[in-house]
């Protein structure tokens, strides 16, 4: 059966529902269901492309950055397959609205929150974080397991455990894990939001809304989810991305190429293969 809404885990439609200025109240919505403790009022978008000090820092940063009324900034990144060192690399990317807040001058380093939301279309693997839930809100803490700071908050959502139907969602952030994890699977409006603002979200979500233009970019956006999570996938089920290899340090070397090349073969950005990969631009425009 031909999909009638667009796929949330492409990068194009991701931002479609999310990250367009006409769509902030849809994405306050959704951000408030996940974050209720920051007392969301509005948001407003930022310039991602400023996170970064430099021109290679600012090719990999999150897909959404805002900002709300009273100045916390929050980041929010849809991750599609598993990578080496991801988590290292959100609280990497978390310094940058932290360093952006110095002022010059004498200041007395009183700063604002930041919040990193990570929505992932995969398991974690490490048993300890990932235990069938859902939501894994991280802060950090003291020996004493109180928390140390609370302005630098990440919430991870595993989807693939979200399994809830229609009958069993209880609270808001039910409802929109249940739209993202569904939404190209739908063929009509559940009646559950038909009073509701997440039916703007089907609408813009609507494959027969979009321009001709905006339908070729999907398409083509599609076809490199697909490949791009199916090739991934398997190097990680082969255990070729962490080089488990015969248990040998070119068996990691060897992997990171082979999918690389399958990346780039596919179409996917060199900044992103080198992102997922770890190998430098150079290496890859050489495969």
């Amino acid at each position: 059966m031909k999909a009638k809404y667009i796929n949330p885990f492409t990068d194009f439609g991701f931002k479609k529902i999310f990250g367009e200025e006409a769509s902030s109240h849809i994405l306050l919505d959704f951000l408030k269901s996940l974050l209720p403790e920051s007392q969301l009022t509005s948001l407003s978008f930022k310039d991602k492309e400023k996170l970064g000090k430099t021109i290679e820092e600012r090719k990999a940063v999150y897909d959404l950055y805002c900002e709300n009324i009273n100045g916390e900034k929050i980041i929010v990144e849809l991750q599609k397959a598993k990578q080496n060192y991801f988590k290292e690399r959100t609280v990497f990317y978390a310094s940058f609205p932290i360093q952006e807040q110095a002022e010059k001058g004498d200041w007395d380093f009183n700063l604002k929150a930041v919040y990193c939301v990570g929505i992932l279309d995969f398991k974690f693997d490490e048993d300890k974080l990932s235990k069938g839930e859902v939501v894994h809100t991280v802060q950090l803490k003291d020996q004493h397991n109180e928390v140390f700071y609370k302005k630098l908050t990440f919430v991870y959502l595993e989807m693939p455990h979200f399994n809830k139907k229609e009958n069993e969602l209880e609270t808001r952030l039910d409802k929109w894990l249940y739209f993202l994890k569904n939404l190209e699977d739908f063929q009509s409006i559940p009646e559950i939001f038909s009073n509701d603002i997440i039916k703007e979200a089907f609408v813009k979500a609507e494959i027969n809304n979009l321009s001709a233009e905006e339908r070729s970019n999907y398409e083509q956006n599609l076809k490199i989810y697909r490949d791009y999570k199916n090739t991934i996938d398997t190097a990680f089920d082969e255990g070729k991305i962490e080089g488990k290899i015969e248990g040998k340090i070119e068996g990691k070397i060897e992997g990171k190429i082979e999918v690389a090349k399958a990346l780039k073969t596919n179409g996917v950005a060199i900044d992103i293969i080198a992102k997922t990969t770890g190998l430098s631009e150079n290496e890859i425009d050489k495969l």
